[in-house]
């Protein structure tokens, strides 16, 4: 007969070993918690106090419900979604996810890296004065392109995953700390639940930056590529389940409520201009904490989330192209790694860009989600088609799915009216017409879909 403490230490070790196995989701999880989250969040508070807290809410449940989508597609097929989709829909879709997929993650990967650039210029330059260069965020934006080009080409997925799990613990316990901390009324943030996008400039921008940190296209389509790197199947459907609802829906979810209930407590009431916010105001969210320190406790941990952030983004655009070409998705195959390498070193334009990466990080976000829709409408359609997996969703799967596609469509298309303003200015008409491309590409799906079922 086996004593308490033998049982207690076989149960201890199931449950270690679980854990351990933890990872694909965590991934998306440490993208997903990255500075143009952070900033979004921060802004989203600053500018609409709690108004926003519906989207902020919804932002970690459908950001769940999309990772389980996603999940559920990489265990069925045991494929990359890109393999899945040339295979069933034909290599003209294929190329459309991928071009969606590049755009979004590749003006994600400029922005994240002028944040990271800018951040090291104001930590390093702010102590070393006497070192003019190194206050250049230029400079900073090369050396961290190749930096980025060694590590991931030389250490390829596992080195972002274990990253990854390390950094969104440690954010999401530096917010909750605060959220302790910080006197947040409760009657004042039960009204935010109420959805509604608040007026004034930049309301339907921010609400898809927020909603667009949880549900964007890069982790949805990464999704099934991570899942094939741990080599999990569909008989590893608990622990896939158990890995997306503990790293997407509790620790992004906590995380989020953190970081936007301490910024709509403090930063309404420190002065700070939600038109003109940079990072050294948004420090006050932390200032309850960490008192005279929290200008640097947060721009280490914005620093730190863009490092992690652009480890996990910068090997996006590589896997769906070599997916799509039949190249190995592995360091060792020299087409994969070179593209690693290129994708790293042209993310140091970024540190060139002009403008504040507050702005753009919440801009690149909302652009993000205007691509997030067709990839949900893919993602649906092979998952209920009995051709591609063997078992297709349920009701309550479709119904969630649809819900998604819904909202994220909501948010996006009040986004690209708000860019209709200004479409005589480059950025807005790119905007708009990548987003006339991706609904003709949703109504192109769905009438396929349609004749499909018709002919059966």
């Amino acid at each position: 007969m086996k004593t308490s403490h033998e049982v207690e230490g076989r149960t201890v070790g199931r449950i270690g070993g679980f854990v351990r196995r933890l990872g694909p989701t965590w991934l998306a999880g440490a993208i997903a918690a990255g500075p143009a989250t952070m900033v979004s969040l921060l802004v989203a508070g600053a500018s609409f106090g709690y108004a926003l807290l519906w989207v902020v809410v919804l932002s970690a449940i459908l950001g769940t419900v999309g990772q389980y989508l996603a999940m559920r597609l990489g265990l069925l097929t045991e494929a990359g979604i890109v393999a899945v989709v040339e295979e069933h829909l034909g290599s003209f879709w294929a190329w459309v996810l991928v071009v969606d997929v590049v755009l979004a993650a590749g003006l994600a990967q400029l922005v994240i890296m002028k944040t990271l650039a800018e951040v090291s210029a104001t930590i390093v330059g702010g102590a070393v004065v006497e070192i003019a260069a190194l206050s250049d965020p230029r400079l900073w934006g090369i050396a961290w392109a190749v930096i980025l080009a060694l590590g991931l080409a030389g250490g390829g997925y596992r080195v972002a995953e274990i990253g990854a799990k390390l950094l969104v613990s440690l954010v999401v316990l530096a917010f909750v700390v605060s959220a302790f901390v910080v006197p947040i009324d409760p009657t004042a943030a039960a009204t935010g639940l109420v959805p509604t996008i608040p007026a004034g400039v930049g309301g339907a921008v921010v609400a898809a930056g927020v909603l667009g940190g949880a549900v964007h296209i890069t982790l949805l389509t990464m999704q099934s590529y991570t899942m094939r790197a741990r080599g999990w199947t569909d008989r590893d459907a608990d622990i896939a389940a158990f890995d997306v609802v503990s790293s997407m829906l509790v620790a992004f979810g906590v995380f989020s409520l953190a970081v936007f209930l301490v910024a709509a407590s403090v930063l309404p009431g420190a002065g700070v201009d939600p038109g003109s916010i940079d990072e050294i105001q948004a420090a006050a969210a932390l200032g309850p904490v960490a008192g005279e320190y929290a200008v640097w406790v947060f721009l280490l941990g914005l620093w730190g989330a863009a490092v992690s952030t652009l480890g996990g983004n910068t090997i996006v655009p590589p896997y769906l192209v070599a997916d799509k070409l039949g190249w190995e998705r592995s360091v060792e195959d020299p087409r994969y790694r070179g593209a690693i390498v290129v994708v790293a070193l042209v993310s140091a334009v970024g540190a060139f860009l002009e403008g504040a990466f507050f702005e753009l990080l919440v801009l690149v976000l909302a652009f993000g989600l205007v691509g997030t829709p067709f990839a949900l409408v893919v993602i649906l359609y092979l998952l209920n088609d009995p051709a591609v997996v063997p078992e297709t969703n349920s009701h309550l799967a479709n119904l969630g799915g649809l819900v998604l596609v819904a909202i994220a469509t909501v948010l996006a298309a009040e986004f690209v009216l708000e860019e209709l303003e200004t479409v005589t200015e480059p950025l807005s008409a790119f905007v708009v017409a990548f987003a006339a491309a991706m609904a003709l590409a949703i109504v192109g799906l769905a009438v396929r879909y349609g004749r499909e079922r018709l002919n059966e």
